[in-house]
């Protein structure tokens, strides 16, 4: 099938690649044409494991190409997925004006019939807004009501988990479609239905539904899973108070089938281009319809302070003032497998370390260059507490010399480290885990001083402490 894909973000350049993968013919358009220029010399805008691989086959093959030519992406696909950002306004709420903006063009070049897709994580409403623009556009060609320029908008929700979407794609647990059921909704599903036979061979993982509900799951899904998490955040806080282990607190309820144990684990805070973004146009969207989402506000509002608890206990333990302390931190992605640093938690670490004077050596497997290009914006405006921030190619160079290590995110490689080695490299034997790595007994009887989220401190064992 001629499919369309609008934009070359993450899920539009996840979704094109996998849909070439089974045999389509794709054609990935984008107004950005830095992005285009890397695609076609073989590179790839963004760290997905996989991705690389899958895109060198299919272009290979002939299976998919990347343009800024918007005319020729409309004529190519009878399906157009709309891929493209949906970033939080000031208000909280989604920023539509670059889905619009491709449902205007589609309208505009038009060749026929075309199933349109929301693929972007959008408002509940957002379909009929599209369908209003795209109406208009052929209104102004004089098209409105041709029977040859029908078409249908249709929401297909995203599930990628990022760092896993190459493998989500092509093993997805749902399928979610919403369609209009009318005689172009019909021509549509009919299309949906082809093109997504492939994953559907094992076991019917499609689920038809309404556009508005479809649009509704997307947001609802991730604003449970958002919620998991700073439920365990907060409960892990009362656990530092009262002296419980938030880690045995996990087994403990994560061993109900009803509760299970995705997504239960204490961290300093979610970040990423989901969850902080759709729970927001969440909240907003109830508010704009009269009501009060008060568990999402409160989701939010703990996620916010949960990116501070670290850096507090960084503070009691070593002073408020840092002038002449340098802290190594891993990780800067807001989490492992991917380069991604919105909302990371890192962010808000690194800067309240700076802010009271700390130099910071940070290390990521593959966050280094997008975490440098953030952070310049970030401390624009900071100049002298950019200078004492410093990326670096190895944990060793970040850990050597050190007063603590600070770490962020869960990558696999700083899971087993040489604490011997690790201990010997730090001026004093410091952990703060803001992922609960290491068990608490196990550090200190190393000797080193380990500061984790919601697990109670053990005392040193002092005959082997530098």
């Amino acid at each position: 099938m001629k499919v369309t894909i609008v934009g070359t973000g993450y899920v539009g350049l996840v979704t094109g690649a996998c849909l070439a993968e089974i045999g389509n013919d794709v054609f990935c358009v984008d107004v950005d044409p830095r992005k285009i220029d890397i695609l076609n010399n073989g590179g790839v805008p963004i760290h997905e494991p996989g991705l690389q691989e899958m895109l060198r086959r299919t272009r290979a093959a002939g299976r998919i190409q990347f343009s800024t030519d918007v005319k020729a992406s409309v004529e190519h696909g009878d399906i157009q997925y709309i891929a493209v950002g949906t970033p939080p306004d000031e208000d909280g709420s989604a920023d539509l004006q670059y889905v619009l903006a491709a449902a205007r063009n589609i309208g505009k070049y038009s060749n026929g019939f075309k199933v349109i897709v929301d693929k972007s994580t959008v408002p509940v409403g957002t379909a009929l807004q599209v369908k209003k623009v795209v109406d208009e556009e052929l209104k102004t060609r004089g098209l409105e009501g041709s029977d040859k320029h029908r078409f249908s908008v249709v929401s297909n929700p995203e599930f990628l988990k990022e760092g896993a979407a190459v493998d989500d794609f092509m093993r997805p647990d749902r399928i979610v479609i919403g369609i209009d059921d009318d005689y172009a909704g019909n021509l549509a599903r009919e299309k949906m239905k082809r093109l997504y036979a492939p994953f559907n061979r094992n076991h019917e993982r499609t689920l038809h539904m309404d556009v508005r509900s479809a649009e509704f799951t997307k947001y609802a899904a991730n604003a449970m899973l958002a919620t998991r998490i700073s439920f365990m955040n907060d409960l892990s806080n009362l656990a530092d108070t009262v002296g419980a282990d938030i880690e045995s607190v996990r087994r403990g309820i994560g061993s109900d089938p009803r509760i299970g144990y995705h997504f239960l684990y204490a961290g300093c805070g979610y970040g990423g281009s989901c969850f902080p973004k759709d729970v927001q146009a969440l909240v907003q969207t109830a508010r704009e319809n009269g009501h009060t989402l008060r568990i999402l506000e409160a989701v939010e509002a703990v996620n916010h302070d949960q990116k501070e608890v670290l850096v507090n206990k960084i503070v009691k333990r070593m002073g408020e003032d840092l002038r002449g302390r340098t802290f190594a931190v891993w990780g800067l992605a807001f989490k492992p497998n991917t380069d991604d640093m919105r909302e990371a938690s890192s962010r808000r670490i690194i800067e309240a370390l700076l802010q009271r004077g700390a130099t910071v050596r940070g290390y990521d497997p593959v966050a280094r260059e997008e975490a440098g290009r953030v952070f310049a914006l970030d401390l624009a405006d900071r100049p002298e507490d950019l200078k004492r921030l410093q990326f670096v190619n190895t944990q060793q160079d970040a850990l050597t010399g050190a007063d603590a290590l600070v770490i962020v995110t869960e990558w696999k490689e700083f899971k087993s480290p040489d604490f011997w080695h690790l201990k010997s490299a730090l001026k004093t034997p410091v952990i703060f885990d803001g992922r609960n790595l290491y068990e608490p007994e196990a550090m200190a009887e190393m000797g080193i001083d380990y500061f984790a989220i919601g697990r109670p401190h053990a005392e040193l064992d002092r005959s082997d402490s530098n």
